[in-house]
C-alpha cells in the first residue's frame, strides 16, 4: 500500500486554496465494524470551499480533512461484513474527509455500487443529483409537462435538473449568467437557454409561449432571485438552495404577495436527516441507475491526485468553469474529459 495521504486544513481563511495542504498520515487496521477503504474519487463541491473559508451552514471541527463525497473500494473488513465484499465499489458516507487515500469507515454507513461505472460520476452520487432529484419531487408536484425555470442551469446541479427532469416528462427553462454558458447547458443535455436579465420574462415567453411555470429553482440570489419569481405564474413556487451570486434572495412583494408565490429553501443534509432509511437507501440505488445506463453525468474539466489538492481547490473556486473539479487519491492528474 502507498503511504496514505489526505487533503488537512487547521485553520479557515478567505482564499481557500491557501488553507489546505497534503500530509501522510498513520492508517491504523480497521476496528470491528469496519473497511478500510481506498478513495478512487471525489469531487470538489461549492460546500467544500465554503468549508475552508467558514462560510459554509455547518462546519466540521478543526482541524478537518476536507472532501464531503465520494466513491472506493473495500480493501479489508474486519467483522460482518453486512453484504459487502473486499473489492466491492462503495458510496462513502456524507461528511466523512474523502479527500484521503484511505479511510476506515463503518461497514453498515457503506453503499454498494455496479462495478462497471466510471468512479468519478460515481463520486457525484451523494449531494448534487439528490438535490436535483428532490427539488423536482418534494416541492411541488410536477407532472410530465409541467414547466419549470432554474437559474446557475450550467452548474452541477443544474445539469443534474435538466437530465432528470426530460427522464420525468419536466420542462425545464434554463437561466445562465453569461453567454459562454450556454455550451455547457446543451453539453449537458439542457434545453431552452437563456441568460439572465431584467427583461427574463419576457424572453422566457418569446422563447417557449406563455407556459404556466410551477417551479422556479435558484441557487445565485441577489436579483436574480426576483427575475425567476417574475417568470412564475401567480400561486408558484420559488426554492432557493444556494448563493452563488453571493447576496441575499431579493424579491419584491409587488411579485411575493400580489402573485401569491410561495418562497422556501432547500438543504440535501436536513432531508437525510429526516428521512427514512429505506427512502434514502431507494433514492440513491434509483440514481446510481441512472448514471449506470448512462442518462445521469456530470461533465468533469479536470481531475487531481492528492498532492495537488491546492490546484484543485483553486480551480473549483473559480466561477467560469465549464465543468467539475474532481480529485483522485489514489489516481493521477488527467485532462478535461
Amino acid at each position: 500500500m502507498t503511504t496514505p495521504k489526505h487533503a488537512r486544513y487547521a485553520y479557515r481563511g478567505r482564499v481557500p486554496h491557501e488553507v489546505i495542504k497534503t500530509t501522510e498520515f498513520s492508517l491504523l487496521p480497521p476496528l470491528p465494524g469496519e473497511a478500510r477503504v481506498s478513495v478512487l474519487a471525489s469531487p470538489v463541491n461549492p460546500s467544500d470551499v465554503l468549508q475552508l473559508t467558514g462560510d459554509y451552514g455547518q462546519l466540521p471541527p478543526l482541524p478537518a480533512v476536507g472532501g464531503n463525497e465520494g466513491v472506493g473500494r473495500v480493501e479489508e473488513i474486519n467483522g460482518d461484513p453486512h453484504g459487502l465484499e473486499e473489492g466491492d465499489i462503495v458510496l462513502l458516507p456524507l461528511g466523512c474527509g474523502t479527500w484521503s487515500t484511505h479511510l476506515n469507515l463503518p461497514v453498515r454507513e457503506l453503499v454498494k455500487l455496479p462495478h462497471d461505472v466510471d468512479p468519478v460520476q460515481l463520486s457525484m452520487l451523494s449531494v448534487n443529483p439528490p438535490t436535483a432529484a428532490l427539488m423536482l419531487s418534494d416541492i411541488v408536484e410536477l407532472q410530465p409537462g409541467d414547466w419549470v425555470v432554474q437559474n446557475a442551469a450550467n452548474s452541477a446541479v443544474g445539469g443534474y435538473v435538466s437530465q432528470i427532469a426530460r427522464r420525468r416528462g419536466i420542462n425545464v427553462v434554463n437561466v445562465v449568467r453569461r453567454e459562454s454558458a450556454i455550451e455547457a447547458v446543451w453539453q449537458a443535455g439542457g434545453e431552452h437557454a437563456l441568460v439572465d436579465a431584467e427583461d427574463l420574462p419576457e424572453r422566457l415567453q418569446e422563447a417557449v409561449g406563455k407556459v404556466q411555470v410551477k417551479l422556479a429553482l435558484d441557487c445565485v440570489g441577489g436579483v436574480h432571485t426576483e427575475h425567476l419569481a417574475r417568470c412564475l405564474a401567480p400561486g408558484g413556487t420559488l426554492v432557493n438552495y444556494g448563493a452563488m451570486g453571493g447576496e441575499r434572495c431579493m424579491v419584491s412583494p409587488r411579485y411575493l404577495v400580489f402573485n401569491g408565490l410561495n418562497l422556501r429553501g432547500f438543504w440535501l443534509a436536513q432531508w437525510l436527516r429526516k428521512a427514512r432509511p429505506e427512502r434514502r437507501q431507494a433514492l440513491f440505488a434509483e440514481l446510481a441507475a441512472m448514471v449506470a445506463e448512462g442518462t445521469l453525468h456530470a461533465t468533469v474539466q479536470a481531475s487531481y491526485g492528492i498532492d495537488h489538492v491546492r490546484e484543485a481547490v483553486h480551480a473549483a473556486s473559480t466561477g467560469a468553469r465549464h465543468g467539475k473539479i474532481v480529485i483522485e487519491p489514489n489516481g493521477p492528474s488527467r485532462a478535461a474529459i
